[in-house]
């Protein structure tokens, strides 16, 4: 079968497609013919060594796949070669096959396409968590997403909706802002023109927002937490923009606040009922027409590294997928 590999420690136009043995499912465990694949923001880190995980050379990047089952190894009852499918995994994804434990995959809706599923599982699954777990966001707060023409961010818009909140998008374009609005944000700001927390301030009529969603880090996040309502919870997603802020932690003192660091991958090891508990809510929420997933581009499996750069630079709306 064909696979992107990394065979050093690098930017992604190091990755190269090769050809390689196809895995084959042990005791537990079941292999998927991949239909596609999202692409996602830890995985530039991953391939540079940055990460929390780390990966052995040489691996195939990825893990967010939608694909129909086609081998099962002893043991597994739940699923059976035929069946359509989503998983998350750490890596493997980049590629024609791949072998994942059976408990971490997920019968896919019926109504759910291949290139749609495969954007959904750790966009979908990373903002669920934030907003329900972590923020216990309630119907009628003020919800501010930055980044929020990014595959988390506008899945964050699309959540914070459909929990009754009122969304304000903030991103770095008026493209993105379009999509922001298409998911349903109720305002807009275009932090690259606009002075955000005076438009944070004039949006809420000086009370400020009760959760800010960060997947993008940098000098903003303070700029967020000082425009922060009484009792308001900062969500520590991401640092796509390359800094890790630093803050004043009188801030939280002044403002009654909490910083909550939102992990998904953790979660979903510690308490996959929860978990799972989430995408049913998720598929429900999907299959009413709340939630409508938006595809920037796919690109073919030879230009993965091209996919992820254009991730790396900001310069996608919406997911990114690579399609086998």
């Amino acid at each position: 079968m064909k696979a992107i590999l990394c065979e050093e420690f690098g930017p992604p136009d190091l990755l190269q497609l090769r050809e390689v043995d196809a895995p084959e499912p042990r005791s537990g465990q079941v292999r998927i013919r991949v239909e596609a694949c999202g692409v996602n923001f830890p995985e530039s880190l991953i391939i540079q060594n940055k990460y929390q995980f780390k990966a052995e050379l040489p691996f195939t990047p990825g893990g967010e796949v939608a694909g129909v089952v086609d081998a099962v190894g002893d043991g597994v009852t739940d699923f059976r070669p035929g069946d359509t499918v989503m998983t998350m995994a750490l890596t493997g994804g980049y590629a024609e096959q791949i072998v994942v434990d059976q408990d971490a995959i997920m019968p896919r809706p019926e109504a759910m396409p291949s290139k749609i599923a495969a954007g959904f599982t750790m966009t979908y699954g990373t903002s669920m968590h934030a907003l329900k777990q972590r923020a216990n966001l309630a119907k009628g707060e003020t919800l501010l997403v930055l980044g929020a023409g990014g595959g988390v961010g506008l899945a964050a818009v699309e959540i914070g909706k459909a929990m009754g909140a009122t969304v304000i998008a903030a991103a770095s374009s008026q493209e993105k802002l379009d999509a922001a609005k298409r998911a349903g944000a109720d305002y807009g700001i275009n932090y690259a023109q606009e002075e955000l927390r005076g438009r944070i301030k004039e949006i809420t009529k000086g009370r400020g927002v009760d959760v800010f969603y960060d997947p993008v880090g940098g000098d903003l996040f303070e700029t967020c937490l000082r425009s922060m309502a009484w009792g308001g919870r900062a969500l520590v997603v991401g640092f796509a923009a390359g800094e890790i802020p630093k803050v004043a932690v009188n801030l939280t003192l002044l403002k009654g606040c909490a910083i909550v660091g939102v992990f998904w991958g953790a979660f979903r090891k510690m308490e996959p009922d929860a978990d799972q508990e989430n995408f049913s809510q998720l598929f429900k929420w999907f299959e009413e027409g709340k939630l409508n997933p938006q595809i920037s581009k796919a690109y073919p499996l030879a230009d993965a590294g091209s996919a992820l750069s254009a991730l790396v630079n900001r310069e996608v709306v919406g997911k990114v997928i690579l399609v086998p």
